[in-house]
């Protein structure tokens, strides 16, 4: 992949007299519309940082021989979308599997999905896919269970299906086997292996940690694995480039699946078309010291690479449809009654411990955390942290419920809350299927932006693709959709999608702004957005997506 690709717009070569050999601009973009700077409507870039921004007739010291020329015709240059949580690596990528079912579709109804799974699949070996409704497969009315549905189908083929959140995995008697999962067998931290309550036997749904553990042994069978992850990676980061993101936070870095080496040779082949923070999983159920062992080898903070290593991802808790989220009080109805307020997938106090030894290794964390419950767990972990001299940036991301008493925390622990709004029941605040676990009350506080804005703390917006929509411009939308819930204007929700997004990961002083010696990256829309209403701004076209002064995504390519 070719980082710069032709300029489509219109460019020429000019040559001033009156150039200086060490002013010399590599490119300069006029004619331009420029968020922040209402008087200027020239931008000049030499090796891939901004030097200059103006009027066009100042920007002529910096014409040279060799300096191209992008009349942007009254185009809106934005600073470059920052997407704080997308899951780039595996979003767009067929490794997970070509099994796809359908995802409203009853247990019953999912038989014939399966069935063409079955026809299709290789002979001896995982089969991997997706696509499925968890209240549909656990409804009760079922006649069978979701484990007697698909054993019937796979009787001897391990089988590991996900559902669209990654939370829960639907498996097959052996998938079971080769895991070593009984009945008896004891639930990894942060996971759960469902019952029948009264018999005890399995019905072929993992929570959690559970499910990534399943889904791990299978993922490593997978032959050819390097190639496919790169060609899905590649993918990913054509997409992103598409919608104007030109720095992402990695939704999670499963280093034991061999995804780093993935990442790593896609740096060293010139092929990233985004800044990256890659963020290793912290995997709750292994031991602490290993895994600090390797995140020693691959930290880098080095702001001049595109790959940056140094926050990590864990998970606090699950998420509300399971009943693995954490909660304050118990849920209302759950899937797991043993565990009335949830689960952890680290217990508070070894957050506590992983976030002090992480910090001396040169790590900060981006923790997931939707219960109220692990929502606070997770600010007093931070708040151990700040005790014990850490000044590095925490996010806590999701943030679904937020308990009144810790709105304020976030803002005085210099904590990040970053949300996924690029939905429309976000926008609608539609969140009635959460009224059976959580009850009226609780289910009416979900998705609350509003009140730790407020404070002052520093909110983010991101896409968590592929659960949400990848396009900043529908974020940013529907944060002004959300009206009482959601970011006060335009300008904050800009914000969020850019320099508050840069702060989260620590990169605030080279980019997410359009200012003189940052990074030149930059999103060039057809339109205003600050002019135009929530619904046109969602349908704004990105005509043109700009890394470190390379055009990475021209939409007239």
């Amino acid at each position: 992949m070719n980082r710069v690709t032709p300029l489509a717009i219109i460019a020429s070569l000019i040559i001033s007299p009156t150039a200086l050999a060490t002013n010399e601009a590599d490119m300069i973009l006029t004619n331009a519309n420029i968020h922040g700077h209402d008087k200027a409507n020239t931008i000049a870039i030499r090796d891939g940082a901004i030097v200059f921004i103006g009027k066009s007739k100042a920007s002529t010291a910096y014409r040279a021989k060799g300096t191209k020329i992008v009349d942007l015709e009254q185009a809106y240059v934005m600073p470059g979308f920052i997407d704080n949580h997308n899951h780039v690596f595996e979003a767009a990528s067929e490794v997970g599997g070509n099994c796809e079912l359908g995802m409203d579709a009853s247990l019953e109804e999912q038989i014939p999905y399966l069935k063409a799974c079955s026809k299709n699949a290789k002979s001896g070996g995982w089969l991997m896919g997706y696509g499925f409704s968890l209240d549909a497969v656990l409804a009760d009315d079922n006649r069978y269970t979701p484990l007697e549905v698909i054993d019937r189908i796979f009787p001897t083929q391990p089988v590991v299906l996900m559902e669209q959140t990654s939370h829960s995995m639907w498996v097959n008697s052996a998938a079971l086997k080769l895991a070593g999962i009984t009945q008896y067998s004891m639930e990894p931290q942060g996971g759960k292996i469902l019952k029948n309550e009264e018999t005890g036997e399995l019905n072929g749904i993992l929570f959690d940690n559970a499910g990534d553990i399943m889904m791990e042994m299978a993922w490593n069978s997978i032959e050819n694995q390097f190639n496919q992850s790169y060609d899905g990676l590649m993918n990913g980061l054509e997409e992103a480039a598409a919608h104007g993101i030109t720095t992402i936070g990695d939704g999670r870095l499963y280093w034991k699946r061999g995804w780093y080496d993935v990442w790593k040779a896609a740096e060293k082949d010139g092929d990233l078309t985004a800044r990256v923070s890659l963020r290793p999983w912290i995997y709750p159920a292994d031991a602490m010291s290993p895994q600090l062992a390797f995140l020693k080898t691959i930290q880098s903070s080095d702001k001049s690479r595109l790959l940056l290593v140094d926050q990590v991802k864990m998970y606090s808790d699950g998420i509300f449809i399971n009943g693995t989220a954490k909660t304050l009080a118990p849920y209302d109805d759950t899937y797991i009654p043993d565990e009335p307020f949830g689960i952890n997938y680290i217990q508070p106090k070894q957050m506590q411990g992983w976030l002090a030894a992480l910090d001396k290794l040169g790590y900060s964390a981006h923790i997931h955390a939707i219960g109220d419950g692990a929502v606070r767990e997770s600010l007093n972990a931070i708040e151990y942290a700040r005790e014990q001299g850490s000044d590095k940036p925490y996010t806590l991301t999701h943030v679904e419920l937020v308990n009144p008493e810790d709105v304020i925390r976030f803002e005085t622990l210099d904590v990040t809350a970053d949300f996924q709004v690029g939905s429309d029941y976000v926008a609608e605040h539609d969140h009635q299927w959460a009224e059976a676990f959580l009850g009226k009350e609780r289910t009416h506080s979900m998705m609350n932006l509003k009140p730790i804005f407020e404070t002052g703390a520093n909110v983010t917006l991101s896409s968590d693709w592929n659960v949400h929509d990848i396009n900043p411009l529908v974020g940013i939308a529907n944060s002004l959709k959300m009206g009482e819930t959601g970011l006060p204007d335009i300008y904050a929700a800009i914000d969020a999608y850019t320099i508050n997004a840069a702060d989260s990961l620590g990169i605030g002083d080279i980019t997410g702004s359009i200012t003189v010696g940052k990074s030149a990256d930059f999103a060039i829309l057809n339109k205003d957005i600050t002019r135009l209403s929530p619904k046109a701004i969602a349908k704004t076209e990105i005509m043109m997506t700009v890394l470190q002064g390379n055009i990475v995504y021209d939409a007239e390519e």
